[in-house]
C-alpha cells in the first residue's frame, strides 16, 4: 500500500491520488496520508538515485549524448529557482520512424534543486563510468556559462553543441526589434538559419552587423555567436551518431519530469519537498522503480 501511495504521490497531485486509490481500492486515503508517504521515501531514496549508470556500456560505433538545461519551480523560500535537469542517452537509443516523430527508448535522467556544482558531480560520476569516450561523448546544451565551463574543464576531448534552437531563438528576437515588415523579416531570418545549418556563422555575424548597425541587440547576439562559434559546426555535427543538433530531449525533459508534476497551477514547494519530489521522479522515469519497492520493505514502519 505504501509503494502504492507513493507511486500515486508522485504521479498527481495529492487530492488526485486519494481519488484515484478511493476508485480502485475502496480505501480511503487522506491526501495529507498519501504526502506523508510520499515525502518520506523521496527523502529515503535519495543517496541511491542516479548513485550509478542504469545505461548498458558504450559500443564502439555507439554515441553517448548528454543533454542539460535548467527548468523553473516555485519555491516558498525563494521563488522561481531552477532545477538543473539532465538527460543522457545512447545513439542507438534514438529512434526514427518513417513519417513519425522520433523518439528516445532508453535515457538516464538526473535533476537537482540547487547549486550546480552538485548536479555537475552526479552528472561526472555517471558519464565517467562509461569509460574514456572522447569525441564519442556529445554534449548538447544552450549557452549557459556555468554548462559551458563545465564541459571544457571536465570533459575536454567530448564534442560540445550549442543547441540549434535556441541559436535560432535569439535569431528571431534580433530580427524582430530590426524588422516592421514580417515578410521580409521572414526572409531575412529563414536565410540566415540556412548559413547557420551549413556552418556559416561569420557570413551571419557580417550579415547582422549589417542591419543591425548601432543597435544593443545586434551587438548582443554577435557576441553570443562569436564565443560560441567552436560549437556551431552543424554540418559536421550531424554527421555524428544519431544527428541531433537540437535540445528537443532535454525539453521533452522538462515536460514530463518536473513540469507535468511540478508546475501545476498554485503550487509552491518547500526546497526539501521539491527535492523528495524530483529523486522519486527521476526514479520512476529511469526505470528503477524497484528502488522504493525495497525501500517500502524495509522502512514500513518508519513511514507510517
Amino acid at each position: 500500500m505504501q509503494q502504492l501511495m507513493t507511486y500515486c504521490g508522485q504521479l498527481d497531485i495529492y487530492e488526485q491520488s486519494s481519488e484515484v486509490l478511493k476508485e480502485m481500492l475502496q480505501i480511503d486515503i487522506s491526501e495529507t496520508q498519501i504526502f506523508r508517504v510520499t515525502d518520506f521515501y523521496g527523502k529515503a531514496v535519495e543517496p541511491q538515485v542516479n548513485a550509478e549508470a542504469i545505461l548498458p556500456a558504450v559500443k564502439k560505433e555507439e554515441v553517448l549524448y548528454a543533454e542539460v538545461d535548467g527548468s523553473m519551480i516555485l519555491t516558498r523560500e525563494e521563488g522561481w529557482s531552477e532545477v538543473k535537469v539532465g538527460r543522457i542517452f545512447k545513439s542507438s537509443d534514438c529512434i526514427h520512424a518513417e513519417g513519425k516523430p522520433g523518439w528516445i527508448s532508453n535515457s538516464q535522467y538526473v535533476a537537482y534543486l540547487g547549486n550546480h556544482k552538485t548536479f555537475t558531480a552526479t552528472m561526472d560520476n555517471i558519464l565517467d563510468e562509461q569509460g574514456d569516450l572522447n569525441n564519442r561523448l556529445v554534449f548538447i546544451s544552450d549557452g549557459a556559462t556555468w554548462i559551458k565551463k563545465w564541459i571544457e574543464d571536465a570533459f575536454p576531448k567530448a564534442v560540445s553543441i550549442l543547441d540549434y534552437y535556441h541559436v535560432c531563438e535569439h535569431l528571431h528576437e534580433f530580427s524582430n526589434s530590426v524588422f516592421s515588415d514580417k515578410v521580409k523579416e521572414k526572409l531575412w531570418t529563414d536565410k540566415q538559419k540556412e548559413w547557420l545549418l551549413k556552418g556559416k556563422t561569420d557570413t551571419v555575424i557580417k550579415n547582422i552587423k549589417r542591419i543591425g548597425k548601432g543597435r544593443e541587440k545586434a551587438q548582443e547576439l554577435i557576441n553570443y555567436y562569436a564565443s560560441n562559434k567552436s560549437r556551431m559546426n552543424y554540418p559536421e555535427y550531424q554527421k555524428i551518431g544519431c544527428g541531433i543538433i537540437g535540445s528537443g530531449a532535454i525539453e521533452s525533459a522538462h515536460r514530463t519530469l518536473v513540469q507535468k508534476r511540478m508546475k501545476q497551477s498554485g503550487q509552491r514547494w518547500s526546497r526539501k519537498g521539491a527535492q523528495n519530489m524530483l529523486n522519486l521522479r527521476v526514479v520512476r522515469k529511469n526505470n528503477d522503480w524497484n528502488k522504493i519497492i525495497e525501500l517500502t520493505k524495509t522502512k514500513i514502519k518508519s513511514a507510517a
